[in-house]
């Protein structure tokens, strides 16, 4: 079967259950339901990787499937295949527990806020509107909790029953009676998927619960199966709204973006439409105190916008026209117009939460090894239950009966719910924490990666300074050009590029552009292009070189601008050159604050760049950087971080250019600098900074330390508690009790554990 290439499940996941290994969630469009005509269902009870691993797996033998897309915020599967293989899925998929439906037009991502329960592992509970109502903001009343307390009720009855009331059978079939609606109120959906899981000899959560809570009532210990399976039901259910709150932590931010806007119609008058509706170059109004609906640029007034939802700045930004603005940022001062650039599904903030969408499903390596050893702790214990269920009444010469209590005691505690929860909300946790922050990291891998670089190299332009430089010289070499003439060609060429140097020169120089023939962008070299049937060229000072024009005269003349911290650019044809430009771009003062920071956290920073190697270390002297290369090109950059990684060990590169792709791919972590970063720079990247503030890479190394010892520390709980429970269970006299708190206990302990990353996640910087 053909499915997405890295969709198989790699191992066994929580409770027996295999997980989407490190497959990427691919988001379904909102009008899925219609697109490509591929079927869509909405499974109510998929609340997690894990089960959606479970059902890849079932699918996985289905034969004529061309392709699966899962999105558990929506709780939502379309299924790639002719219309019979679809109802083979779908009868696979019934057969599992599961009960698809077919989906509305409102399904998929934002239907229903988005909401999943996600634990990891079954919860066998089923939330059929998929509604997360808390948006992140603390947890709310989990839904089924009033028929889970009606069972606890019940339960309670049950044991009073038991204890109090005379020993007859009038009362102990009341108890019975009591202690059964008990479990069939908290525990008929673990029912279901447990003797779904037993069928497929599957040691998962629910078939744990339904032989322990089974094998309890018929030995005589109804009240005590009763009272587990309410718990455990109403600790399922509050650790899966907790576990919500991480993964809900990124798609609340799309209720910050206005689901209708401003918009001028062509007769002049301005009508509120839906954002869905608001069509890319409308004109778009937003009043003070409003959210920007849309990405878009402002072509009229000027404000000052909070940011922080899309790149994590605590200050106001102020903006004027021709000047980018994001979908859920603030408007504060005044009125402006903007031109939509971007519709609602590609706004930038849609894009953060598909991009959060996507790392959530690529597990992170403790993730990974967690995985590893559940596949093998689960069938121990079950073992080990067994072994203590038939061969204690000889060995140590227990009771029949008390030997099978202690068996299904070790069942609740065989399942490693803590410890595989422990690994997935933290990394979630981590990854939203970076996402509120304006650091939006690719996948748990570069989270959990981050902590051990021991070397940043730095691009210079946009990265380490504004990337907004200014032509502070114009100089014609020969007196007798005309200067009017040179500025036109100059303009004509640096019109065509997007890099800042050229932006600088075309946003300075004011004579009319001419048409440019054959235009070509030299990576690490300038431009090149025909006027009037003449080539010229925009160079930098290695091109210059290398094409034989560099004079004594002339090196002069750029080693002045040069030492000064300029860029300069030559222009010229194949013949001579003809004109100097010099570009001055200011160092960032957050960069000097970044630099001395990675260096406290024992990180060498480096600067690596195409400009000359003068300038270079004049910029990296103002940033505090010892070590420098410049003349580089973007096979140099690529092999400079090949040797880092040689001298240093892992090593990240951190730039906004085309010609930091290379080396942003090769480095051990990529850092975009987000906001003025190129689309290549961005793809290649693992890490974006939304805000090209490099603050954010030390941030980010703080961050991936602290997720890494959240880790552990749950790693420890998780184990530790589960060690001295099963000791208890064997040789003290743990009861069934104990056994669920334990578990259900230790979940939850971890959980809010690794929500704590959550906490001040917002950036001050």
């Amino acid at each position: 079967m053909n499915h997405e290439k890295n969709h198989a499940d790699r191992g066994c996941s929580s409770c027996g259950c295999s997980e989407a290994g490190d497959s990427q969630v691919i988001s379904l469009a909102a009008q899925a339901p219609a697109s490509n005509n591929i079927p869509l269902f909405r499974i109510p009870t998929m609340d997690c990787a894990v089960e959606e691993g479970e059902i890849r797996q079932l699918l996985d033998k289905v034969p004529g499937i061309v392709g699966l897309r899962f999105q558990l915020g929506a709780r939502t599967l379309a299924i790639d295949a002719p219309q019979d293989v679809v109802a083979q899925a779908l009868a696979a998929i019934r057969k599992a527990g599961f009960k698809p439906v077919p989906a509305t037009g409102n399904d998929g991502p934002g239907g229903g806020h988005g909401g999943n329960s996600c634990s990891a592992h079954d919860h066998g509970h089923d939330h059929p509107n998929g509604h997360d109502h808390s948006h992140g903001k603390g947890l709310t009343l989990p839904e089924g909790l009033p028929r889970y307390g009606l069972a606890l009720l019940l339960a309670l009855g049950a044991e009073s029953l038991a204890y109090f009331a005379p020993d007859t059978l009038l009362f102990k079939g009341l108890g019975m009676v009591l202690a059964g609606v008990a479990i069939a109120l908290a525990g008929l959906s673990t029912y279901i998927k447990g003797m779904a899981a037993l069928r497929r000899l599957r040691l998962n959560i629910n078939a744990l619960m339904t032989v322990a809570v089974t094998g309890a009532f018929l030995i005589g210990q109804w009240p005590e199966a009763a009272m587990v399976m309410a718990l455990y039901a109403i600790a399922e259910a509050i650790e899966a709204r907790a576990v919500d709150r991480a993964r809900n932590a990124i798609q609340s931010l799309l209720a910050m973006a206005p689901e209708d806007a401003e918009v001028r119609q062509a007769d002049g008058q301005w009508l509120r439409l839906p954002v869905k509706a608001v069509a890319v170059g409308s004109t778009v109004r937003i009043r003070p105190g409003e959210r920007m609906p849309l990405d878009g640029v402002v072509t009229s007034g000027q404000s000052s916008v909070d940011q922080s939802p899309v790149t994590g700045e605590s200050l106001p930004v102020d903006k004027a026209p021709g000047d980018e603005v994001y979908a859920g940022t603030i408007n504060q001062a005044s009125s402006v117009e903007i031109r939509v650039t971007a519709p609602a599904a590609d706004s930038t903030l849609a894009r953060i939460i598909h991009a959060v969408e996507q790392a959530q499903a690529s597990r992170a390596p403790t993730q990974r090894f967690v995985d590893r050893f559940a596949a093998v702790y689960t069938p121990g214990v079950f073992l080990l239950a067994l072994a203590v269920a038939l061969l204690t009444p000889w060995a140590m010469g227990w009771g029949w009966m008390t030997a099978l209590y202690k068996a299904l005691v070790l069942l609740v505690i065989a399942c490693p719910c803590a410890l595989v929860i422990s690994t997935p909300v933290t990394v979630v946790s981590g990854l939203a924490a970076g996402a509120r922050r304006g650091i939006l990291i690719k996948g748990g891998v570069h989270l959990e990666g981050a902590r051990q670089l021991r070397a940043v190299a730095l691009d210079k332009t946009g990265t380490l300074t504004e990337g907004r430089p200014k032509l502070v010289a114009f100089e014609v070499l020969d007196p007798n050009d005309d200067p009017a003439e040179l500025e036109a060609l100059a303009r004509s060429l640096a019109a065509r590029s997007d890099h800042p140097v050229s932006q600088a020169i075309a946003a300075k120089l004011t004579a009319a552009t001419r048409e440019v023939d054959g235009f070509q962008a030299m990576a690490g070299r300038g431009v090149r292009g025909r006027i009037d049937g003449h080539d010229y060229v925009l160079a930098n000072h290695r091109w210059i070189e290398e094409r034989g024009q560099c004079s004594a005269q002339l090196e002069a003349k750029m080693r002045v601008h040069e030492e000064a911290g300029r860029s300069v650019t030559i222009l010229g044809n194949s013949q001579r050159v003809m004109a100097l430009l010099a570009v001055a771009d200011t160092i960032k003062a957050s960069s000097v604050q970044a630099v001395a920071e990675l260096r406290a956290l024992g990180v060498t920073p480096v600067m690596l760049t195409g400009d000359n190697l003068a300038t270079a270390r004049t910029v990296a002297a103002q940033a505090g950087i010892d070590e420098v290369r410049g003349n580089l090109l973007p096979e140099d950059k690529l092999q400079a971080v090949l040797e880092l990684k040689q001298r240093f060990g892992p090593v990240a590169m951190a730039g906004d250019g085309i010609n930091d792709a290379p080396a942003l791919a090769q480095s051990d972590i990529g850092f975009a600098m987000g906001a003025a970063g190129t689309h290549t720079a961005m793809e290649a990247a693992d890490v974006v900074v939304m805000n090209d503030d490099l603050r954010r890479l030390p941030e980010m190394i703080r961050l991936s330390r602290q997720t890494h010892a959240v880790l552990w520390q749950n790693i420890a709980l998780a184990l530790g508690i589960k060690t001295i429970f099963l000791l208890l269970a064997i040789f003290d006299d743990a009861s069934m009790w104990m056994a669920v708190f334990a578990d259900m206990g230790a979940s939850l302990l971890v959980v809010f554990n690794g929500l704590r990353l959550l906490k001040g996640s917002r950036s001050n910087g």
